[in-house]
């Protein structure tokens, strides 16, 4: 075949020796031998034998029907008998190589992919078949694929996503692209890639060598058309007629940049608020526009006229980069100004310095807004917040302590009326008239009591009494000096019997209630003179006693009662005189107390705080005992059915004790209820206390009574007329049966007239069972015989 022709003239043409050795004029070379042979059949002998190749070719992706040639192996050992035997070894040997062992030729037997393996390496030898001696030593060689432009350009995404500034310079790099051929770089073209753009003209370009896209275009606004889609391309040979390519996305983005100043779509902005709107409130939003995006969008807005700087402040919305108009210090007022313009500039935050100067209109805008102001029905307002008023102690009651001014300053100008809290004067000292405000005293004032009342006034529109305003106001009580001093504390002063002349027995000192304005200064003396003490103002507010003469003796007088005068130096001056108590004891030589004239407890080291301890102790055991004892008896007197007779509210009086049978005739007499024929007529309530010395004599019911309901009807009339029966109603139960039953009376009530009529000896034959009933009733009819 030609195929297999052109593959062993290839391999032919591409065998190089090994080594080079001279060779005679006539001799021939033998390619794969290791000898050289001349015309006359001399041999020339080397000294080192070897194989004199390395390697073979083989295309790739072979479409014959045929195992593929590759390639003949040939030794000059072998002499053409069949004596020879080759062998291979090594990679793909007898699934992808197949060799003759007899002539040496090496086939294919697939097709093969240089992109899977580009070499393949193998072992030959040659042996003697007889002795399997071998005759050439092994030696390696290789079968090397031969490329073929089979594979096309491949790039390494499908879509690519890149980004660039809008407003780039042309040449700005965006984004390097590149693809890949599996095809052999190191032969021919297959390999060699040329890259070119298939769309996103005019506005980008790609470098032909290195896939690297670029801008095009200058001044690409992100604003006017923010993304592209670009398709690159990538041929191999070299971009020649016949090459294979591949193609790829590319995304392109423009980034945003700061070229765009904001802009008002109105310049002009009407917003309108209650004149109630409170310091930071919001009373409306502007927007300014601005196309960039991000941080390249971010406002800030400015008050820029001073009519509005002093009465509203904007800040900015960050989320919606927004305007927020609001009330800043001043409180508005309607009746005083009803509209308010001022100016508001919006500046980007983040300045680019590129576009600062660009021919476009300046970097930022103003507009116009303009604020309504509307009116609310407003409380009154006081003239001052908080009054404080000044007033002497020991006013008289309808003094004035002060006035009160509030007006409605609403255009209407409602009337106002004033009133209390009096939830701040509960001891309604103070009072104010309605109209005026004048507040006046209820009651005299005593600083001492409490130096400061504070009060709520509070005023009320008349014509709309929800519109109202307290005041705080707050009345000092001035000092008059209406108290006089007193002793500080309750001295208990002694004096010795063997005390000396002009000795110390007390220091004495004065308190004051008053708070005068230069502070207290007292002035102690005494109310006449006295032989045996006087008395020596320090000029510090206290005083010393002492004593004018010695030789004190219980026996002649065992206390005595010293005056002192305590005065003020405040207007008017006020003056006490207080009663010091002087004991005499009996002193040791030291001065220290031995005996006094007091009880047995002081003279035991008792003091008057101990003593009254005790007492008060003793009166609440006794006070105990008293309590317990009285408790006692009360629970042992019963209680009448009836506590006082005054009492003429209807009474129900339960009986849930159990009775004693027939033996009980304390609680009702039943006798009634067995005959009325034979009741007594002179039985009396025992549920009540009599009220007459002598029982009211009550008539026996009418004889004929021959049914329950006529005498009960008998009993009734008898109780509405009795005028000794007791004021509230009584309720008693009859259990008769009545004459018109068939059965007559099934009670044993009837069974006879009186008690003694029943005969119970029966009962002593029913066993021991009714042995106690026996013994009770049988036991009271021997009583009653006796």
């Amino acid at each position: 075949m030609i195929t297999n022709h052109f593959q062993i003239l290839f391999m032919v043409s591409i065998l190089l020796p090994i080594t080079a050795l001279p060779v005679a004029p006539g001799n021939t070379v033998n390619l794969l031998g290791t000898s050289l042979e001349k015309d006359d059949g001399k041999i020339l002998q080397r000294s080192k034998r070897g194989w004199m190749w390395n390697q073979f070719f083989l295309l790739e992706e072979y479409t014959g029907n045929d195992n593929q040639y590759v390639g003949k192996l040939h030794s000059n050992m072998d002499r053409g008998d069949g004596n020879v035997k080759y062998i291979l070894t090594g990679d793909g040997v007898g699934s992808l190589f197949l060799i003759d062992e007899n002539s040496g030729d090496i086939h294919a037997t697939k097709r093969l992919d240089r992109e899977e393996r580009a070499i393949y390496t193998l072992h030959a030898k040659v042996v003697d078949k007889r002795t399997n001696k071998t005759l050439e030593a092994d030696t390696e060689f290789n079968i090397k694929i031969h490329d073929i432009n089979d594979n096309e350009p491949k790039f390494s995404k499908d879509i690519y996503f890149a980004s660039v500034p809008e407003m780039s310079d042309v040449g700005t790099s965006v984004i390097q692209v590149t693809a890949t051929d599996a095809d052999d770089q190191t032969y021919g073209n297959s390999a060699k890639l040329v890259y070119s753009i298939l769309q996103g003209q005019p506005y980008f370009s790609v470098d032909s060598d290195n896939g690297t896209i670029r801008t095009a275009l200058p001044n690409m606004d992100r604003e006017t058309k923010e993304n592209y889609q670009v398709v690159i391309q990538a041929k191999d040979m070299a971009g020649q007629m016949g090459g294979l390519s591949g193609t790829t996305t590319v995304s392109i983005t423009l980034s945003d940049e700061n070229d765009s100043p904001p802009r008002f779509a109105n310049h002009t902005f009407r917003l309108s608020t209650l004149e109630s709107a409170e310091v930071g409130a919001a009373i409306g939003r502007i927007k300014a526009n601005d196309a960039d995006v991000g941080r390249n969008a971010e406002m800030q807005y400015s008050i820029v006229d001073r009519d509005g700087q002093d009465i509203f402040t904007i800040i900015t919305d960050q989320n919606t980069q927004e305007g927020i108009i609001r009330v800043k210090k001043v409180q508005l007022d309607y009746e005083r100004k009803k509209t308010f313009s001022f100016k508001v500039e919006v500046t980007n935050t983040y300045l680019d310095p590129r576009f600062m100067y660009s021919p476009n209109p300046p970097f930022k805008d103003d507009a116009m807004v303009r604020v309504t102001i509307e009116d609310v029905d407003e409380p009154p307002v006081f003239s001052r917040n908080p009054y404080i008023i000044e007033v002497h102690e020991d006013t008289a009651a309808g003094s004035f302590v002060g006035v009160v001014s509030a007006k409605d300053l609403d255009a209407d100008n409602n009337p106002v009326k004033y009133s209390i809290d009096r939830h701040t004067d509960l001891e309604r000292l103070f009072n104010i008239d309605s109209v005026n405000g004048t507040i006046t005293t209820l009651k005299a004032l005593d600083r001492e009591m409490s130096k400061w009342h504070n009060i709520s006034v509070v005023a009320t529109e008349i014509s709309n009494p929800r519109q109202t305003t307290r005041v705080p106001v707050f009345i000092r009580v001035l000092d008059v000096n209406d108290n006089a001093p007193e002793f500080a504390m309750y001295y208990e002063t002694f004096v010795c019997e063997n005390v000396k002349s002009g000795q110390l027995i007390q220091t004495i000192s004065a308190v004051d209630t008053d708070e005068p304005l230069v502070g207290h200064k007292f002035v102690f003396s005494m109310s006449f003179s006295n032989p045996n003490f006087t008395i020596i103002d320090n000029e510090d507010n206290t005083a010393r006693i002492i004593t004018r003469r010695g030789g004190f003796s219980q026996r002649e007088m065992n206390a005595y009662l010293l005056p002192v005068v305590i005065s003020d130096n405040d207007y008017p001056i006020q003056s006490s005189t207080s009663t010091l108590t002087v004991n005499v004891c009996a002193c040791d030589s030291g001065g220290n107390v031995q005996s006094c004239n007091t009880e047995a407890l002081l003279s035991a080291g008792l003091s008057t705080g101990a003593l009254v301890a005790i007492l008060l102790c003793v009166i609440i055991l006794l006070m105990i005992v008293v309590l317990f004892a009285a408790l006692r008896r009360q629970q042992r007197k019963k209680e009448p059915l009836i506590i006082s007779k005054e009492d003429v509210r209807d009474n129900v009086v339960s009986y849930n004790d159990e009775g004693g049978g027939e033996e009980d005739t304390q609680a009702f007499d039943i006798g009634t209820l067995r005959n009325p024929e034979v009741m007594d007529a002179n039985k009396l309530r025992r549920d009540i206390i009599p009220e007459m010395l002598f029982p009211f004599g009550r008539t026996s019911p009418i004889k004929d009574n021959a049914d329950v309901r006529d005498f009960i009807h008998g009993r009734l009339h008898e109780n509405d007329s009795d005028p000794t029966a007791p004021p509230y109603d009584s309720l008693a139960t009859y259990a008769y049966e009545g004459s018109g039953s068939l059965a007559e009376s099934l009670s044993s009530l009837e069974s006879g007239a009186t008690e003694g009529d029943q005969e119970y000896d029966y009962l002593s034959n029913w066993g021991p069972a009714f042995k106690k009933l026996a013994d009770m009733y049988i036991g009271k009819d021997t009583e009653r015989e006796t």
